[in-house]
């Protein structure tokens, strides 16, 4: 059992959702980016999001972007995101932390030396976006082999017929992208995506998580009504990106935390 599932039993145990929280490592350095991930579990997050900084990230919308951006400039890296998660291991050994990005700096590693690495430093599950089902034997199997849960992708427009293809190898949950388009864009709707929550649990019995649009304390609310839980990234990240001390944007943070706790 890894700690994402040993969370999700507890969170299940007493009857609660799960608040998810993004933020992008390195931004706007090291050692602010630290502190912040630090203070998180304190602020009421279940599961940390790690985002690891890339050129081309084409999911996210331009407040991720930039994040990425700033941390890049500030010489973030594979190995000091890597660095980061081992540092908060020191003082955190059960809050679970997915890495969430894209492939190429993962096979430019070499994907066996990148999950041994990732497992050492306290790397929970991946979220590769660029990754399709198809390609399953290139990470999503080894990563499972290697004990990492590999967190797939749904959306508005996974029909009936992929649906099941995107469930075969899924492990940890499910996150469902509640708008079509890019992370901090369009607001999610709880009527909107409630019916598409049921239909996914349907076919599995893996939490479903809810992310994209979702930026106030009422919406992470809402949406964890009709899901197990929901992710708030683009609407931290800004927060940050405000020029707020840490501890106004995790106090911000607790609002939200607190808004999907309500539910």
């Amino acid at each position: 059992m890894t700690r994402i599932d040993a969370k999700f039993a507890e969170l299940r145990t007493a009857g609660n959702k799960a608040f998810v929280s993004y933020v992008m490592a390195g931004d706007p350095d090291f050692d602010t980016s630290l502190e912040l991930v630090k203070g998180l579990p304190g602020a009421g997050v279940d599961i940390i999001e790690l985002g690891l900084p890339f050129t081309d990230p084409m999911a996210d919308g331009s407040t991720i972007q930039l994040a990425g951006q700033r941390a890049l400039e500030g010489g973030m890296t594979l190995d000091r995101t890597l660095e980061l998660a081992r540092t908060f291991r020191e003082g955190d050994n059960t809050t679970p932390i997915v890495m969430m990005g894209y492939y190429n700096p993962i096979y430019s590693r070499g994907v066996d030396l990148f999950l041994t690495q990732a497992k050492e430093a306290g790397i929970d599950g991946l979220i590769i976006v660029d990754l399709p089902p198809e390609e399953d034997d290139e990470l999503c199997i080894p990563a499972q082999a290697a004990g990492l849960n590999f967190i797939r992708l749904a959306t508005p427009t996974t029909d009936d017929k992929r649906l099941p293809k995107v469930l075969e190898n899924t492990s940890g949950f499910v996150y469902y992208v509640s708008i079509t388009g890019i992370t901090g864009a369009a607001e999610a709707q709880a009527t909107d995506v409630g019916p598409e929550v049921a239909r996914i649990k349907s076919q599995t019995d893996l939490p479903v998580i809810v992310g994209f649009g979702i930026k106030t304390p009422d919406a992470s609310q809402a949406i964890a009504s009709v899901a197990d839980g929901c992710v708030v990234g683009s609407a931290i990240v800004a927060e940050l990106a405000s020029g707020k001390p840490v501890s106004d944007v995790l106090a911000f943070v607790k609002t939200l935390a607190d808004g999907a706790h309500r539910a």
